[in-house]
């Protein structure tokens, strides 16, 4: 879903013109980006959570030259899910839909093979 799609859903959803949906989605992300750029966390219950995450300075490398370089301090926005859209994401989730296997007490896993040819 793009920002344009949920202006559109908003829209519908609601009754009210694009123009006035899009004002309404736009103060909603503007209010979260400016709480952000104040270092407050932003909890939005059944979804989750934005907070700033400090990093320090440190020295990276180049990947294509493999030059070693300064990598100033920064923040970065992290995103923790909430339970409510975990559980919403996961609740027609079996485990036979794409789910790792997961070993039971007293069950062992299928050893794997390597067949060689040589």
């Amino acid at each position: 879903m793009t920002k344009s799609d949920l202006i559109k859903y908003v829209a519908e959803a609601k009754h009210l013109s694009k123009g006035r949906a899009e004002a309404m989605v736009n103060q909603v992300f503007d209010s979260v980006v400016e709480a952000l750029r104040r270092g407050e966390r932003v909890e939005i219950r059944g979804i989750g959570s934005f907070e700033i995450r400090q990093y320090g300075a440190y020295k990276g490398r180049n990947p294509r030259t493999g030059v070693a370089v300064a990598v100033k301090p920064k923040r970065l926005p992290f995103f923790k899910v909430g339970k409510g859209l975990r559980d919403a994401i996961n609740l027609t989730l079996s485990r036979t839909q794409e789910m790792p296997a997961v070993e039971e007490p007293g069950e062992a896993l299928p050893a794997k093979t390597a067949s060689r040819s040589g």
